[in-house]
């Protein structure tokens, strides 16, 4: 009912995007962004980054940036934007709307990593953990939008690790950018509060929009909170769990909530030689067997382009 007050263009383009994501790239990452205001390409702007969706086992990690003139930091916080974690759902939809409201002078951008990209990464061989992923999530939000044009002099972040570290980081990555990095940056800084704001509404309409490519339907107040500990996000990891193929894609499986699921109601895999060649290979199904008929292929293997070869 709330979107019904959304300005029509603004509502079924972002929708529209989100839903791009939601249908057809939700293993991946995807990219929405606002037009950047005119404002913002010839005066000095402040830019800050937040994300939402970090902890959670479920759905996807949105990071998102928002920027305006330095000389509208007034009203920018008339606005009002706090951090998203302690609006509700609509509050955080009418702000939304505000935001758009105020393209005169004020852009966002959001970038989302889907769970199967979140988990992937974790699971390289040289390692690649959530940390460095958040880094270079906001080093690409950084770079993006002084590419669009937006003449970026401060950036604000919401802190991932120690945030003299993070900050060193940036600062080398950024020379003569003034960049603050800090704990609580959502609540302290309006730039940080409104990318968070961005962040947080664009997860939630992914999380409604999600369409699994392995063709089950999802119940999103079926998910619970989507974080470990909550019975009813366990209830839903245990029920949609394939024996074989492991869990849908709107699972991060590298979180050990998943891998412990996986010990015990996953088939299990043991890499030992036979003694007796021949007979394991009675024994063993053969591959063809799990690609089903031409209509019922796991989504494992059309995602990889395989099918059955012809016979020679």
């Amino acid at each position: 009912m709330l979107l019904q007050h959304t300005p029509k263009c603004v509502k079924m383009d972002l929708d529209a995007k989100i839903k791009e994501f939601s249908d057809g790239k939700n293993t991946a990452t995807h990219i929405i962004s606002s037009a950047v205001p005119d404002i913002c390409k010839s005066e000095p702007c402040m830019l800050g980054i937040d994300e939402a969706g970090r902890g959670p086992v479920l759905g996807p990690m949105v990071y998102g940036c928002a920027y305006c003139p330095v000389s509208k930091l007034a009203e920018l916080k008339a606005l009002k934007c706090a951090d998203s974690k302690t609006l509700s759902l609509e509050a955080r939809e009418k702000l939304l709307i505000l935001l758009n409201d105020s393209g005169d002078f004020l852009g966002w951008e959001v970038e989302i990593l889907s769970p199967s990209f979140i988990s992937r990464n974790m699971f390289k061989r040289s390692k690649y953990n959530l940390n460095w992923m958040s880094h270079d999530a906001a080093i690409a939000l950084i770079a993006r939008c002084r590419e669009a044009g937006v003449n970026v002099t401060e950036v604000y972040v919401d802190t991932v690790g120690p945030p003299e570290k993070y900050q060193a980081k940036l600062e080398a990555r950024f020379p003569g950018l003034k960049i603050t990095v800090s704990k609580k940056a959502d609540a302290l800084f309006p730039t940080v509060s409104a990318a968070s704001i961005c962040a947080k509404v664009v997860r939630d309409r992914a999380l409604a929009h999600w369409t699994c490519p392995e063709k089950m339907e999802v119940d999103v107040a079926a998910l619970g909170s989507g974080y470990p500990a909550d019975p009813q996000t366990k209830r839903f990891l245990a029920s949609s769990l394939d024996p074989v193929f492991g869990f849908p894609s709107l699972v991060r499986f590298s979180w050990s909530t998943c891998q412990t699921i996986l010990d015990t109601s996953a088939v299990g895999v043991q890499w030992e030689k036979p003694d007796d060649e021949n007979a394991a290979a009675r024994d063993t199904p053969s591959v063809a067997a799990l690609f089903g008929g031409q209509g019922a292929r796991h989504v494992f293997f059309t995602e990889r382009h395989l099918r059955p070869a012809p016979p020679l």
